[in-house]
């Protein structure tokens, strides 16, 4: 049966976000919150909870998941940042963005999009902070949209209702709140220049006119 914990959205108890811990280093799939949607997360070595994740969503094996870090050290040793990235992504971070840059070595092949891109992120969310904290590493992540419904569910005990058994089982979910209904905004970084890729949470104005190299 899967597991539920109710969180304080703003100072998490840290011995729930420690079970949640032990069940992605267990090689569990966990639902978490962030700045932007409720998202599937599981450990970045886990092959197996990977493939549970897509069985979830019911996607292929060409859907994006994206790394979820805790800083900019993260993103620097999983992508290849330029000093003109760096400068937006220092700004610009922790915020609801997801950024898309030139993938590292050190990324695993299977999270590698078609152009050699991987997608990076570092969330503005305690709860999330704290997950990756005590984790001390990325965690691998679609944001939590059902077969068949247009949005992402915002109540953590619907979600658990939903996805406690069955074919679609998660292993734990951290209720932090409502995380409202509007996904991050894609930034591609992996180019010249910055290109919005989609208009989500975070605002894009910045990116328009973006310093280059």
């Amino acid at each position: 049966m899967s597991i539920y914990l109710h969180l304080h959205p703003v100072s998490p108890q840290r011995r729930f976000v420690r079970q949640a811990v032990d069940v992605l280093r267990g090689g569990g799939v966990i639902v978490y919150p962030t700045d932007s949607c409720y998202a599937l997360g599981c450990h970045i070595g886990e092959k197996a909870a990977l493939q549970r994740i897509r069985d979830i969503r019911q996607t292929d094996r060409h859907h994006h998941f994206t790394l979820v870090c805790r800083d900019l050290a993260d993103v620097g040793k999983y992508a290849l940042v330029d000093n003109w990235q760096y400068r937006l992504l220092r700004a610009y971070t922790p915020g609801p963005y997801t950024f898309l840059l030139k993938a590292s070595r050190e990324t695993p092949r299977r999270l590698k999009h078609e152009r050699g891109t991987v997608g990076l992120r570092v969330p503005d969310h305690p709860v999330t902070a704290m997950l990756l904290t005590e984790l001390q590493e990325p965690i691998m992540s679609s944001t939590l949209l059902l077969p068949g419904e247009e949005l992402p569910r915002t109540d953590a005990r619907d979600i658990y209702e939903t996805l406690e058994h069955g074919p679609r089982k998660v292993d734990l979910v951290l209720d932090g709140g409502n995380c409202g209904l509007v996904p991050t905004s894609v930034i591609d970084l992996s180019g010249e220049r910055a290109v919005v890729v989609r208009v989500g949470r975070g605002d894009v104005s910045p990116f328009a006119h973006p310093a280059t190299v």
